[in-house]
């Protein structure tokens, strides 16, 4: 699929696909992402961490059968570690084959004035460039714009870990999708990537970055939309302790931990717990269960020193009381 055939890309046709890779989309996410590929624009996702952000990037690569090119941001990421890099051994070895052959061609001219052997122009110029496609290795980014004729999705994860002169590098591949290589030139992209871009709020971003982008903002989902992402993504767990599962998180989801538990984490207790009952009958979460398996969702010892006997009742009673919320 090429960048003109999303302009007539439809919500329904997207909702399909997202429903193919068992994404759970509400209306304002599916409106958000369809404009941003019918418009050609990037698209910034910003949200807590495991609200299903990433995610979003992985779905539409799959959804649309293109490559996943993903750049996880960290601080003290350069141009040059994102976009490309010389391969200076190959580089070192170009050179020296060069000198050798220009060194061979004078030594056959049997000569050493000027005027028989050539100029020394002319024995520069059998001299290849090494600063051409032969000798550049791609990073994430150059990769991003030269993939070929379908566009992939370019994910750059977690750009607010990166620094503000990062940032500023990115603005000029997100407005015109094309990037500047001081020794090559200007590479531009003949099919624009679809481009992902992905932050926790760590820091806030600049106003240049976030005009060239469209927005959207996740929260981790509500239990029924929960429920749904779990029946999706687990279905070997059985639908009333799906259901448990979800209002054992969305209760803990209450508490002030330092990290509360995401979608990810959802998962994650869900495989878990269809692992552990996978020889057993399907029967409601006892409190023992939820206590021996907290370190699928509790990521911190100042977290796990919250839950006491009190807490594992309210999770015990929340998780029996789930089958009602699914009625309703």
């Amino acid at each position: 699929m090429t960048r003109t055939a999303f302009a007539s890309l439809s919500t329904s046709d997207l909702e399909d696909r997202f429903r193919a890779e068992a994404y759970v989309a509400d209306d304002r996410t599916v409106t958000t992402v369809h404009l941003a590929l019918t418009l050609g624009r990037p698209l910034l996702v910003e949200g807590p961490p495991g609200s299903g952000k990433t995610e979003l990037g992985k779905v539409l690569a799959s959804a649309f059968d293109t490559e996943l090119i993903r750049l996880q941001c960290y601080e003290g990421l350069t141009a040059e570690n994102a976009l490309y890099e010389w391969n200076y051994t190959k580089q070192l070895l170009a050179v020296q084959a060069d000198e050798g052959t220009v060194a061979g061609d004078s030594a056959a001219a049997g000569t050493v004035d000027s005027a028989s052997s050539g100029s020394a122009s002319e024995e520069v110029a059998k001299r290849r460039s090494v600063f051409d496609e032969e000798y550049l290795l791609e990073r994430p980014l150059l990769r991003a714009l030269t993939a070929g004729d379908a566009p992939p999705v370019l994910l750059v994860d977690e750009i607010d870990r990166a620094d503000e002169e990062f940032e500023a590098f990115l603005l000029e591949l997100l407005s015109d999708f094309q990037v500047s290589i001081p020794e090559f030139g200007t590479v531009s992209a003949d099919q624009p990537p679809i481009v992902v871009l992905t932050s926790n709020r760590t820091r806030g971003l600049s106003d240049a970055l976030k005009r060239r982008c469209l927005y959207l903002h996740v929260e981790p989902p509500d239990f029924e939309d929960e429920y749904e992402i779990v029946r999706r993504k687990v279905p070997e767990l059985d639908a009333a302790v799906a259901a448990e599962v979800c209002a054992v998180v969305s209760r803990l989801r209450e508490e002030a931990f330092l990290k509360r538990p995401g979608v990810a984490e959802t998962l994650d207790w869900a495989r878990a717990v269809a692992q552990l009952r996978r020889d057993e009958e399907d029967r409601p979460l006892s409190t023992g269960e939820i206590e021996r398996t907290l370190g699928c969702l509790l990521k911190e010892a100042e977290d796990f020193d919250r839950i006491d006997t009190a807490l594992l009742e309210q999770l015990q009673a929340a998780a029996a009381a789930a089958e009602d919320r699914i009625e309703a």
